[in-house]
């Protein structure tokens, strides 16, 4: 139930930065700081962990935070949600909230994530390939990430929200060795 209620103040959150942005006109930017941000809170697991800690005053979190916003460069409009967020003693809900805004903006842009698991990276050719074919498949705009997995052995291994494309080696030898034993 927790992380139910987790999950809906993120999209509140989200929602209402996408909303405001959009209405500003800044949707671009907000865009790139959400990206900074998250990549920042993912290299740097300890920040992630000190907003997220009760034991820190929120005072103590905003001036780290303005500091951390300077450093990125992030806009006035990211700042100022920012600052919502820390006042509103939401700064543990920083990952789920920057993660959910990438949803929402794919949503409302009409963008499909896409997930592709390979045992080795593609070639550029590859990937112009499989991204049109992917894209005309799915009839939208995608993004794709990649997962390097050596136990995928050789093929792909595609996921699209509920959707999966497995066409990797290693399924095909689970498959061919349930047969051979008569499974």
């Amino acid at each position: 139930m927790k992380k139910n209620s987790k999950s809906k103040i993120a999209k509140v959150y989200s929602t209402a930065l996408y909303e405001a942005a959009a209405e500003k006109g800044v949707i671009g930017k907000v865009w790139e700081d959400v990206a900074k941000l998250r990549a920042f809170l993912q290299r740097d697991k300890e920040f992630a962990l000190y907003l997220a800690s009760p034991l820190w005053s929120e005072e103590d979190k905003e001036d780290v935070l303005a500091k951390t916003s300077k450093i990125l460069k992030l806009d006035d409009d990211t700042k100022t949600c920012l600052e919502i967020i820390s006042q509103n003693r939401r700064m543990s809900d920083l990952a789920a909230i920057l993660d959910e805004f990438v949803e929402v903006y794919y949503r409302k842009n009409n963008i499909a994530e896409v997930e592709v698991e390979t045992v080795k990276e593609l070639s550029a050719a590859q990937d112009e390939k499989l991204c049109n074919v992917l894209q005309k498949l799915l009839g939208r705009k995608i993004v794709v990430k990649y997962n390097l997995n050596p136990l995928v052995l050789g093929g792909l291994r595609i996921k699209c929200g509920s959707q999966m494309y497995d066409d990797c080696l290693a399924t095909k030898l689970n498959y061919l060795e349930n047969v051979m034993k008569g499974k």
